[in-house]
């Protein structure tokens, strides 16, 4: 029982991390343009126009896929319960990267937005 709260909390960690950050990103983004902080790629960081854009843009993906996500990474699990953790990990392992490659790929739309906008 103990695994099934782990992966529980495994499956939840992405998208209220997407959540969070994604607000984070969206309303109180880095006002000056740095290394460390915010949405950073060549094309953001041109001036502080792309910045804005390219964080808020990338901070209202975020928050809408971990929305979207978190609601049936919990629903996979419930019937799960009780069962092996071979087939919780089985089940869960593939959610999980499913959830990073849309964390990961929200780079595409956010990038294709920033090049459509400031061509």
């Amino acid at each position: 029982m103990w695994f099934w709260w782990f992966m529980m909390a495994t499956n939840c960690f992405i998208p209220a991390l997407m959540i969070v950050l994604g607000w984070l990103l969206w309303k109180h983004y880095p006002k000056e343009i740095n290394g460390m902080l915010g949405y950073r790629t060549k094309r953001s960081m041109k001036n502080a126009e792309t910045w804005k854009f390219g964080n808020e843009y990338c901070g209202r993906l975020w928050n809408r896929l971990g929305l979207l996500l978190i609601i049936p990474s919990i629903i996979v699990l419930i019937p799960l319960f009780t069962s092996s953790e071979e087939t919780l990990a089985n089940v869960c392992v593939p959610l999980i990267v499913f959830q990073l490659v849309l964390l990961v790929g929200s780079i595409i739309p956010t990038e294709i937005a920033l090049k459509k906008k400031f061509s």
